[in-house]
């Protein structure tokens, strides 16, 4: 593991799980990775577009690990749901369903891994595939996996301090009930504009600081804060595509969720293989 402020980093087999330590004078000579913090291109159109297709010709090559994937994350939608309608909380659907997509990069791990042994030339096996992801637990994923959780966190619980402070007088008890006051009511309408602000917000944040660390944290061996750091970079360097992929993403996992989340067998995968190939155009 390295810090900020080290002269040299080591490279990391996500397959082997082996390190081996770089030098700076190894980098420079082209055997190694460099010591600094990693460097990032502008992105453009193009760049997307490319990365999109690649991400969705890995599907095709890989279904089976997409739709396993992608099945997890549904499968925890919809256990989500059910559990909100056993704690006689319906209302909340709505809100868990926009913030939900929050956690989908983490999810994705899977398919990073599926489209790095893809452009490797590596055999897909499943036990090789499951255990890099069981690795991650010992590795900086999982510090990211606490950022992401947390933010998701955040967005819940101002949901709920929302409704206290806007919604407060008003009786809902059901989702057809809640649904009429939010969107019937002058109440309902400032709970959607402020919650939308700041539910805005946290999703820039959260799609700042992981759209090419996950992918990173997992093919190289870099602290989590490099990582998030490396990632900041990617957007300011190109924001309005980034950006504009950031909006792509949102509205392609919101419409996938419309039918009971089994849009999303097919939109996580496409969209999970496609980061990760922005992320290898990203950063040097």
């Amino acid at each position: 593991m390295i810090g900020l402020g080290s002269v040299g980093w080591e490279t990391y087999d996500p397959r082997t799980g082996r390190e081996d330590a770089m030098s700076t004078t190894e980098t420079e000579n082209g055997n190694g990775v460099a010591g600094t913090m990693p460097a990032v291109n502008t992105l453009t159109a193009k760049d997307i577009r490319e990365a999109f297709n690649a991400g969705y010709a890995d599907f095709l090559k890989a279904p089976l690990f997409g739709f396993f994937f992608s099945g997890v994350y549904v499968i925890g939608g919809l256990l989500i749901a059910q559990s909100l309608f056993v704690w006689d909380m319906p209302w909340m659907i709505y809100p868990v369903a926009i913030g939900f997509p929050l956690i989908a990069p983490f999810a994705a791990v899977g398919l990073y891994e599926v489209s790095r042994r893809l452009a490797a030339d590596e055999p897909l096996a499943w036990n090789e595939i499951l255990s890099v992801i069981r690795l991650q637990s010992k590795r900086e994923l999982a510090f990211m996996a606490f950022v992401v959780l947390f933010i998701f966190w955040i967005w819940m619980y101002q949901v709920r301090l929302l409704i206290a402070l806007v919604l407060g007088r008003m009786s809902f008890s059901t989702l057809e009930r809640f649904t009429e006051v939010v969107f019937t009511t002058p109440e309902g309408w400032l709970f959607l504009a402020i919650g939308h602000v700041i539910g805005a917000v946290l999703a820039l944040v959260l799609f700042s600081v992981t759209v090419v660390s996950i992918p990173m944290l997992l093919d190289r061996n870099v602290d989590f804060v490099t990582a998030m750091i490396t990632s900041i970079k990617t957007v300011v360097a190109s924001p309005m595509v980034m950006l504009g992929w950031g909006v792509i993403v949102t509205l392609m996992v919101i419409a996938a969720m419309i039918p009971v989340f089994m849009g999303l067998l097919i939109a996580l995968p496409v969209l999970g293989h496609a980061t990760w190939h922005i992320y290898k155009k990203a950063v040097v």
